[in-house]
């Protein structure tokens, strides 16, 4: 026969909440009557119970862990839950095929960056807003193609007297060619990405 849960708390200098706790998770063993042998509890306590997770009193006296006697061997197995010699590291969660939570936080990190690094050079202007940039190439590329189609009803008239041929046969072709010229530059398609 054992002590109660109470008992063996107040022999260890532990609440009950402690020795409850003990016992769920496997550290110590309960006899088949639901009670503690607190000599082999004493053992298994010490063995199976973190430095920091000692209790006061044997942090103050340093006692070394008691010796189990031969009677408490035989505690039948059942009575007895498997212990954990060592803790098994945590999975990683990439074997899984997802991601970790660390690596999960970087991404994020990385990605607020790079945000606050864009919004930054577009407060400094350095940005500008794409619809806004092709809409200007676009009205730029009009005003020149409006230039060069008024150019040869400009310029026709100085060079036929220059040239002494016929104004309007000079314009005709000038306008042709610029036409021609300006048809074939307008099937390039200048990309904006």
């Amino acid at each position: 026969m054992g002590l109660s849960i109470r008992a063996y708390a107040r022999h260890r200098g532990v609440s009950h909440v402690a020795v409850k706790k003990a016992i769920d998770s496997g550290r110590i063993s309960q006899l088949p009557d639901g009670t503690i042998d607190p000599v082999v509890a004493d053992a298994q306590w010490a063995a199976n119970t973190t430095p920091t997770r000692r209790s006061v009193a044997d942090v103050a006296s340093d006692k070394p862990a008691p010796q189990v006697s031969a009677n408490a061997r035989e505690i039948p197995q059942a009575a007895a839950r498997p212990q954990r010699e060592t803790p098994e590291p945590p999975t990683p969660a990439l074997s899984s095929g997802g991601t970790s939570l660390l690596q999960a936080r970087t991404v994020n990190e990385v990605v607020k960056a790079q945000t606050n690094k864009v919004r930054l050079a577009r407060l400094k202007g350095e940005l500008v807003d794409r619809s806004q940039a092709v809409a200007h190439v676009f009205k730029l590329a009009r005003a020149e193609r409006d230039a060069w189609l008024n150019w040869p009803a400009r310029i026709s008239s100085q060079m036929a007297a220059g040239l002494g041929v016929d104004a309007h046969v000079l314009h005709v072709a000038l306008d042709a060619a610029v036409r021609q010229q300006l048809q074939d530059l307008g099937d390039l398609q200048a990309k904006v990405d």
